[in-house]
């Protein structure tokens, strides 16, 4: 073959490899610079914004949280309590934060799963945040006032049943993840069960001890206390298996309704587009705080199982737990 056949091949084959040689050292330029910021970073005060009010579950697992990254990562830690509209209003600041790993945001099931999907939140669940770790939750618990004549889930729903009016139920207020689990167990049984709201576990629990309502659906840290104290009756949790504070009180799936397995939970996250190598630390700081001594200590008692998903699986849960709760929650709003 003569010599102008392989000239426009060699030139080809020249540029191909310059293209390769110049994306290797683009590449390698990258590296140090992905490496300082890693090593860098916090270095100032980050922000953590709770967007709920003090003293619940979400807040809870901030202070621990933050108490163990001031200390692991030398850099304080800020508490920022801005509660409103069902944790959207300080999801929303997060959302709109610089994605630069000085702004995070206690999420969770209500204010990242419900709450878009019940109303317009200025918030994507998933495209408007960079989901970090998942820390986990209370279960659900189905209660009873001692005196009512049902002394498992079974009978319960007999009760429900044999009744023209129904049974009547609580929740610490409509779209809430209880709210959704009895509407769940309603679709489930094809029983009569009637939604009482309230504003919060508490009132709920109030009126259930009070016989003003005889069951109630409510997270198994604000049924605890009245359940250790005899005040009401615990027919069923949503847990995976049995808890060691509960040992006779069944899972849903023991009794036959394995849908209903789900936690009210909660999750550390952060503007979208945050450095991938801030997101690696923060999860791995996190998973390494859920399994120390303070947390198994606080949060076990309240049936909370530390989780240990990476950043990846965590986003993946959250993908499925939208698709799950979405179709639930809009049906269960009131016609307006």
């Amino acid at each position: 073959m003569s010599r102008s056949f392989f000239a426009p091949m060699t030139e080809i084959a020249r540029l191909q490899c310059r293209r390769r040689h110049l994306a290797q050292l683009a590449a390698l330029a990258l590296l140090p610079a992905g490496a300082a910021w890693a090593q860098d970073w916090p270095g100032k005060p980050v922000r953590l914004i709770v967007p709920f009010p003090p003293g619940g579950s979400a807040d809870t697992f901030a202070r621990l949280l933050s108490q163990h990254l001031s200390e692991a990562l030398k850099q304080n830690f800020v508490i920022e309590n801005r509660a409103g509209a069902g944790g959207a209003i300080g999801s929303e600041i997060a959302a709109r934060a610089a994605p630069d790993g000085y702004t995070l945001v206690i999420s969770g099931i209500g204010s990242h799963v419900i709450a878009p999907a019940v109303s317009k939140t200025p918030y994507h669940p998933l495209n408007s945040f960079s989901h970090i770790a998942l820390f986990g939750g209370p279960p659900a618990v189905l209660c009873v006032h001692p005196g009512l004549a049902a002394r498992n889930l079974r009978e319960f729903i007999a009760l429900a049943a044999a009744s023209p009016q129904g049974m009547s139920w609580g929740s610490s207020g409509t779209g809430t993840h209880a709210h959704l689990i009895g509407e769940m167990l309603r679709d489930l049984t094809g029983v009569r069960l009637v939604h009482v709201s309230y504003k919060g576990g508490a009132p709920a629990m109030t009126d259930l001890i009070g016989q003003q309502i005889p069951a109630a659906v409510t997270a198994l840290s604000s049924a605890m206390p009245h359940l250790r104290a005899g005040r009401v009756r615990a027919l069923a949790i949503t847990a995976r298996a049995r808890l060691a504070d509960l040992p006779d009180v069944p899972t849903f799936t023991e009794s036959g309704f394995a849908q209903l397995v789900a936690t009210t939970w909660f999750s550390l996250s952060g503007p979208a587009g945050m450095p991938p190598a801030v997101v690696t630390l923060l999860n791995a700081e996190t998973r390494r705080a859920l399994n120390g001594a303070k947390w198994r200590e606080r949060l076990q008692g309240e049936g909370v199982d530390p989780n240990n998903m990476d950043a990846t699986a965590f986003t993946q849960f959250v993908r499925a737990e939208v698709e799950r709760w979405t179709p639930l929650a809009r049906a269960a709003q009131p016609e307006s």
